[in-house]
């Protein structure tokens, strides 16, 4: 009988793939959308104004498919907003006002590298030493990717928080794969991990406002607001309803694979929309990272995993009984 890894992947349906990709690529689009928002508002004045505008948008559009707004969802996975997008995306910001979006999507590289940890740890997927290896290469590569000797201390700390953000989306994926199998509904789990969100950040609003620091723009142009709203449907709304909707049916370890593209659609976009420019052994870097984590996606797709009492459990295995509301089977 295969294993519950490897039935899950050999269940993965065209519908599960075509929804990765395009959770990637409105991540991808996204992250190059808020840093033109990044221009005037304030990081978690913007954070605030995109959760609102996912929130808006997905119960509008839970209403029109007669779905209730909330439903049965997993206490813990509405807790899990809080960690992502709440924190993950709060450090992001305020990290990629001091980077450029291009290097910012390169770091994002590294989560699902880590999510690939996670699960082998938590979820019983073998580690091997191809994959060690692949692993090291890349994170040579997205050194001299982030490399930059003229870089001053804002850019480091940019690059750290940025990093800090990675590391709390690929802990949110792991422990969201342990639980979404139970939720009657994917679009209420987004709905009701956002809700969470957004109440973590008015408040840290409040905060960043009563420590001194700018949370009203000075000026707002249309573009900065366009793109502050649209940054709010692609990179919540959307991106969050195809990959949790995928997920669902699939092992973190696959779902992350769709994680390698964010770099290609940003880097894309980055040049046509803003004029970011990496440097020869930056990209020499990209080259890097791009093959080692193509090689990776090759090789856990192989890879049997360690048997353990998480892979054994029905819930892990994507059998949900249940529909989809926005996000089809």
């Amino acid at each position: 009988m295969p294993s519950a890894v490897d039935a899950s992947r050999s269940s993965a349906t065209p519908r599960d793939v075509a929804a990765l990709i395009l959770a990637a690529v409105c991540w991808g689009l996204g992250t190059v959308v808020s840093k033109v928002a990044l221009e005037e508002f304030p990081p978690f004045t913007l954070l605030a104004v995109q959760l609102t505008t996912s929130v808006v948008v997905l119960a509008l559009l839970l209403h029109r498919q007669g779905v209730p707004l909330f439903g049965q969802v997993p206490p813990i996975l509405g807790r899990l907003g809080v960690l992502n997008p709440g924190i993950a995306y709060a450090l992001s910001l305020v990290g990629l006002a001091s980077i450029t979006a291009t290097l910012a999507v390169l770091l994002w590289a590294l989560e699902p590298i880590l999510i690939l940890v996670l699960a082998a740890v938590f979820l019983g997927e073998r580690i091997t030493r191809g994959f060690l290896a692949l692993t090291s290469i890349a994170l040579i590569g997205m050194v001299l990717v982030v490399y930059d000797p003229g870089a001053g201390a804002s850019q480091l700390v940019g690059v750290a928080l940025t990093v800090a953000g990675v590391a709390c989306c690929a802990a949110y994926t792991v422990i969201t794969r342990r639980f979404i199998p139970g939720a009657e509904d994917t679009s209420q789990v987004v709905l009701s991990q956002q809700v969470h969100a957004l109440a973590f950040t008015i408040p840290a609003l409040v905060v960043v406002a009563a420590l001194g620091f700018a949370v009203v723009p000075t000026t707002v142009t249309g573009v900065a607001l366009a793109s502050a709203l649209a940054s709010g449907v692609l990179y919540y709304a959307a991106a969050y309803l195809f990959y949790l909707g995928a997920l669902r049916h699939v092992p973190a370890s696959f779902a992350a694979s769709s994680f390698y593209l964010i770099p290609v659609v940003g880097l894309t976009a980055g040049g046509l929309l803003l004029g970011d420019r990496l440097e020869p052994y930056q990209w020499a870097g990209a080259v890097l990272v791009i093959g080692a984590v193509i090689g990776i996606l090759r090789g856990s797709r192989s890879a049997a995993p360690i048997a353990s009492p998480a892979t054994d459990d029905p819930r892990i295995r994507g059998l949900a009984p249940h529909g989809e509301g926005l996000v089809p089977d």
